[in-house]
C-alpha cells in the first residue's frame, strides 16, 4: 500500500472487505448477497457500484441511506484495501467491497434481478482508439448488467470525457430493448453544485473539466 494512501498506519479492510481468493468457486454459480449483510440486513434493497476508488460515494451514500445495502466493486488492490478500511473505520454495516474484476464478478456471482440502481461513476476512458475494447460500457456489458438489475432500476453513468461519454450514448441506442434514457438527477449524498461528489469529480472540478451524465431506467 503507499504511503499517500495509507499515510504510515496499517490498513484493516475487516469483514467490509471481500477478497477476490475468498469467494466461492465461480463454477458454483450465483451467490445470494443479502446474506453477506447478516440476517437483519439480508432483505434489504441492494445497489450496485463499479470502480469504488478511495470509497467516498460509498461512504457518504451509505451513511445517509442506513436502510440500502451496497457493495462496491474495485479492481485495484491498493484502493479496494483503502475504501475497505475507510468503510470500516465509518462503522456501516451496509456496504461490503468486493475485490475483482467487475464484469467477471457481475456474470459468475450476481443473482439475476437483484440490484435496485447501479452507479458508474468515472470509469477508465481508455482515449486511444486501440484501447477503446477495454473500455467498461460495451453493448455485451450493458445486457449482462441488465440481468441483474430488477425492473425500473436504475444504471447511473458520470464521466469528464466527452469522447467517452458520446460512446456510453450510442452503446444506449443499441440496447434500447432493455433501457429507457431518463434526465440524470444526483444522489442523495451529493453536496451543493456536485453531481455525484466522488473524489474524481472533486479533483476534476478543481481542474475546471467538464462533466457529463447519463441515466438508464431498466425496461
Amino acid at each position: 500500500m503507499s504511503l499517500s494512501l495509507s499515510h504510515g498506519r496499517q490498513l484493516e479492510p475487516g469483514s467490509i472487505g471481500i477478497d477476490g481468493p475468498d469467494l466461492p468457486p465461480w463454477q458454483d454459480g450465483a451467490i445470494d448477497l443479502g446474506r453477506w449483510f447478516g440476517p437483519r440486513r439480508a432483505s434489504n434493497p441492494l445497489e450496485l457500484e463499479i470502480g469504488s476508488g478511495k470509497g467516498t460515494f460509498l461512504i457518504q451514500q451509505a451513511m445517509q441511506t442506513p436502510d440500502i445495502n451496497y457493495i462496491g466493486i474495485e479492481y485495484a488492490r491498493q484502493f479496494w484495501l483503502y475504501a475497505a478500511d475507510r468503510c470500516r473505520r465509518h462503522g456501516l454495516d451496509n456496504v461490503k467491497l468486493v475485490h475483482a474484476e467487475a464484469t467477471f464478478f457481475i456474470r459468475n456471482f450476481v443473482p439475476g434481478g437483484c440490484f435496485t440502481q447501479a452507479h458508474v461513476y468515472f470509469p477508465d476512458p481508455w482515449p486511444k482508439k486501440r484501447h477503446h475494447k477495454r473500455r467498461l460500457i460495451q453493448v455485451p456489458f450493458l445486457r449482462e448488467l441488465a440481468g441483474t438489475l430488477k425492473p425500473d432500476a436504475l444504471l447511473r453513468m458520470v464521466t469528464d470525457h466527452t469522447d467517452y461519454f458520446q460512446w456510453m450514448q450510442q452503446r444506449a441506442v443499441q440496447v434500447a430493448d432493455l433501457y429507457m434514457p431518463l434526465p440524470f438527477e444526483s444522489p442523495q449524498s451529493a453536496g451543493a453544485g456536485e453531481l455525484v461528489g466522488t473524489n474524481f469529480e472533486r479533483k476534476y472540478r478543481r481542474q475546471g473539466r467538464p462533466f457529463h451524465a447519463l441515466v438508464l431506467r431498466r425496461l
